[in-house]
């Protein structure tokens, strides 16, 4: 198996290729997991939250914001690692199984494409405020949030770095 192969292949920026996937995971009857995020500087809370997100299903799909959409929500600072190298780091997580790229503040068309049966973020959101959430809700799925691991975010990294 080629390693850059199996990497590159699961990162999506082809409608028509997210559409084929989607179709053959529901036909198999897949339980489809939605998540997403900016990913900036990957670290330990990042990984715990992703792989507790896919044991909420088969199949877990990361929706990963643009650089430019990461500027809008973050600041002209943001990101530090650019969306190629974000979508290349996720996509060699064993666990993830496709990373797909979204340009506006929120992915609420990419969750409305994928339809997933369960839509997770993190524990800082109420469920009922998570963007999607009436999608998923409307075909009878499920809204989960998954508690951060205290001390571990792409924020506290940076300040830290300043000092």
């Amino acid at each position: 198996m080629d390693i850059n192969n199996s990497i590159y292949d699961k990162i999506i920026s082809d409608d028509l290729k997210l559409t084929q996937m989607l179709a053959i995971w529901h036909f198999q009857n897949k339980k489809l997991v939605f998540t997403n995020g900016c990913f900036d500087i990957l670290h330990r809370g990042h990984i715990e939250y992703l792989y507790q997100a896919s044991l909420l299903g088969d199949v877990l799909i990361l929706g990963l914001n643009t650089d430019n959409s990461v500027k809008q929500l973050k600041g002209s600072s943001r990101p530090l690692v650019d969306q190629e190298s974000r979508a290349i780091v996720l996509s060699a997580m064993q666990f993830i199984d496709i990373v797909v790229f979204f340009d506006e503040d929120t992915p609420y068309n990419l969750i409305k494409k994928v339809q997933p049966d369960v839509l997770v973020k993190g524990g800082d959101y109420k469920e009922e405020d998570i963007v999607g959430y009436d999608i998923v809700m409307q075909k009878g799925g499920e809204v989960k949030t998954i508690p951060f691991i205290k001390g571990f975010s792409t924020t506290q990294i940076i300040e830290k770095l300043k000092q």
